[in-house]
């Protein structure tokens, strides 16, 4: 990572372990970590009553302080990861004309349908913050079939990317992605799916 800034994009479908994943790269790259959720959760602490649903009127305010933090931070020089669980066409007007200024790296999370309803079962029920996020109607969605994880339309612009199952630790492990995230960034061309 010499020269250019580097954003490391942790994305993926809803409890692929995105945000554990991304705390852990900051920590060991030594960089901050722009957690999307992190952010509408503090936005939430400010609305009394606040109902999280397909409609939630704090959904558009949350992505544009996500990509306004992020474009601060890499014009300043900052490396950073960022995460969030946007499907390409979210990811991409935001990122695209970062990658002016920045080099990017991304990090596709994924695991098996049974384990996201596992994992969003378990936050719904343990971590009060995730009231913000809209959990139940999710798992409703999946139950009836109006949400599939398979579909998650993955971020498009042509960066270095890794796929990284997360069903059970990482694989391929903290080693292997170190790495990935380390290599010289390559001239840009087609998009590297490892």
């Amino acid at each position: 990572m010499d020269g250019r800034p580097t954003i490391v994009a942790v994305t993926g479908p809803p409890a692929t372990g995105k945000t554990t994943l991304a705390r852990a790269l900051a920590q060991d790259l030594g960089c901050p970590a722009v957690i999307r959720d992190e952010i509408k959760q503090g936005m939430v602490m400010n609305v009394r009553h606040h109902q999280a649903n397909g409609d939630d009127h704090l959904n558009i305010p949350t992505l544009e302080a996500f990509f306004k933090a992020i474009t601060v931070l890499v014009q300043a020089g900052v490396t950073l990861v960022v995460e969030a669980a946007f499907q390409d066409r979210l990811w991409r007007p935001g990122l695209e004309p970062l990658v002016e200024v920045a080099d990017l790296r991304v990090i596709r999370c994924t695991t098996a349908t049974s384990i996201i309803v596992e994992r969003i079962t378990d936050r719904a029920r343990i971590d009060s913050h995730r009231a913000a996020h809209g959990d139940e109607a999710l798992l409703a969605d999946l139950a009836a079939g109006t949400y599939d994880p398979e579909r998650f339309k993955p971020i498009s612009i042509a960066a270095p990317t890794l796929i990284v199952d997360t069903s059970d630790g990482y694989k391929p492990g903290t080693t292997e992605i170190q790495e990935f995230l380390r290599a010289p960034h390559p001239s840009p061309g087609p998009r590297q799916d490892a």
